[in-house]
């Protein structure tokens, strides 16, 4: 699949999700597996591009190819602005955001609340694409709500547009992440554009992402929510739709590695005080898959020190390897 003259590296993106998808996971999900990651939420307001956390946002030194940057906002002149600001960043993309939910970013008539304006969507797209070089794309979700679901609408304006790749999400705004997610919309979408497409929304396996791309005919998938504490889902994915094969959930001696070099990465990228803090939520999306994961993630909830985390995260994994072995001890002496 490609986004303008990037050529990605397979049919697997990781979701732009706000407080998770920063530099390390995105880098994290890229060896993992994934062939595209797009950043965090950036806002188009440039009284805000200084803060800590948009020069964050704003930081792609090493990051692997193609960088891809979100902005969120409701006025085309500064939308262009903000695509431009980023593109000088380093950004090779720009994607607009035009799915999330959340209630303070609709509250403004941003994210998914631009849906129901179809005439602004039109100005923004038209906009962000004269300003900038770089390939720009869309993320949306099916409408506002069930009674007015116009992604099909909006995809054609944004084909004509200029806009180069399309991301559905599955829900309209106001299911949010409830119930299942549906496709057919995304189908439709598909079948209404020439443009690559991409369907997101409850993709949590390789049998699930198999079947949502032959049910929208859709030209890669994205996976958020799935990929929080389970950056492997990618190769697991990636594995099963070049050849079917299903590769095993990863061993503890694997996770323990995998989150390790994910955690001195947050250290790294946010400062030993503020990463210890960042560290928690991805300690407990992992305990998720690790045997008496839960003791593991009060532990660290517990801690405010990085070196503590460190020891904590060391000693519990040490903890569980003996634990295996004395069960494997049993299983010899019973065999």
């Amino acid at each position: 699949m490609n986004i303008g003259p990037h050529r990605l590296g397979n049919r697997l993106a990781v979701a732009p999700m706000a407080g998770v998808t920063d530099r390390p996971f995105r880098q994290l999900c890229k060896r993992l597996g994934a062939g595209y990651a797009v950043s965090e939420m950036t806002a188009s307001d440039p009284r805000l591009w200084n803060t800590p956390k948009s020069r964050r946002r704003m930081e792609h030194a090493g990051e692997v190819e193609p960088i891809a940057v979100q902005i969120a906002g409701t006025d085309p002149v500064t939308m262009a602005d903000a695509a431009r600001h980023n593109v000088d960043q380093g950004a090779q993309i720009i994607d607009i955001n035009m799915g999330c939910p959340a209630k303070k970013v609709c509250n403004v008539l941003a994210g998914s609340a631009l849906m129901r304006d179809e005439p602004l969507v039109a100005r923004i797209l038209e906009s962000v694409t004269a300003a900038v070089s770089v390939p720009v794309t869309l993320k949306m979700r099916t409408g506002w709500d069930r009674g007015s679901r116009n992604a099909v609408a909006l995809a054609v304006i944004a084909q004509s547009c200029g806009v180069q790749a399309l991301t559905i999400h599955g829900r309209t705004r106001c299911d949010f992440y409830e119930g299942e997610a549906e496709y057919e919309t995304i189908a439709a979408v598909k079948a209404a554009v020439r443009i690559p497409v991409i369907a997101n929304g409850d993709i949590d396996s390789p049998e699930k992402a198999a079947r949502v791309l032959a049910l929208t005919g859709a030209d890669a998938v994205m996976i958020g929510r799935a990929a929080q504490g389970r950056p492997w889902i990618f190769r697991q994915i990636d594995a099963y739709l070049r050849d079917g094969t299903r590769l095993p959930e990863p061993t503890l001696g694997e996770i323990e590695a995998i989150l390790l070099q994910h955690l001195e990465d947050l250290y790294a990228f946010y400062g030993e005080s503020t990463g210890a803090r960042v560290v928690r939520k991805h300690v407990g999306w992992y305990s998720r898959s690790i045997p008496d994961g839960e003791r593991l993630r009060r532990l660290v909830n517990g801690i405010d020190d990085a070196n503590a985390q460190r020891r904590a995260i060391a000693d519990f994994f040490a903890s569980q390897f003996s634990l295996e072995a004395r069960s494997w001890q049993r299983d010899q002496r019973a065999a």
